[in-house]
């Protein structure tokens, strides 16, 4: 029975602190959530029109604006242009509409999200893709990848991709 115990412990301790890779087999350095190389898919930011309850480091495409934004005590534009909305609607489990969320890197968390990643040491490292502009067809508004052509942060707002240093 203790055998048992220190080992779902030892589990619970690997779950918890683990690194995540996305369609590749392993995390490269010390990012907390990595996607395979040479992709043409990108994160899709949330797409809001209200943010009750909004932390530092919040990052989201705002649907009533159409312009990215972040939160670092107060709202933060970084599109240059504005973009157009998302049509689609995404399909949210109970899970995550009861203000549970995914949480990477911790067991719990106080900060509310769709995926909140939680490390002192790690980050996210974006998806990377060759000209994004040019390689992604249909980009949703909101999607952020790494241009590693140009060596930039890609951002596409819904109408123009903007390319931040």
């Amino acid at each position: 029975m203790g055998k048992l115990v220190s080992g779902l412990l030892l589990l619970c301790g690997i779950i918890v602190n683990a690194q995540v890779a996305i369609e590749k087999a392993s995390v490269d350095g010390d990012g907390l959530l990595d996607f395979a190389p040479n992709t043409k898919k990108g994160i899709i930011l949330p797409s809001v029109t209200s943010t009750p309850g909004v932390v530092e480091g919040t990052l989201v495409f705002d649907a009533n604006d159409k312009k990215i934004k972040y939160y670092n005590g107060s709202w933060v534009e970084l599109s240059e242009e504005t973009g157009t909305a998302r049509t689609q609607t995404n399909t949210v489990s109970e899970s995550v509409t009861s203000g549970q969320g995914v949480i990477i890197g911790a067991e719990t968390s106080s900060a509310p999200g769709v995926l909140v990643l939680e490390s002192s040491d790690k980050a996210l490292i974006l998806p990377k893709v060759a000209s994004p502009h040019l390689n992604v067809v249909n980009p949703s508004p909101g999607m952020i990848c790494y241009d590693t052509e140009n060596q930039t942060l890609s951002v596409f707002n819904g109408s123009v991709w903007e390319f931040w240093e």
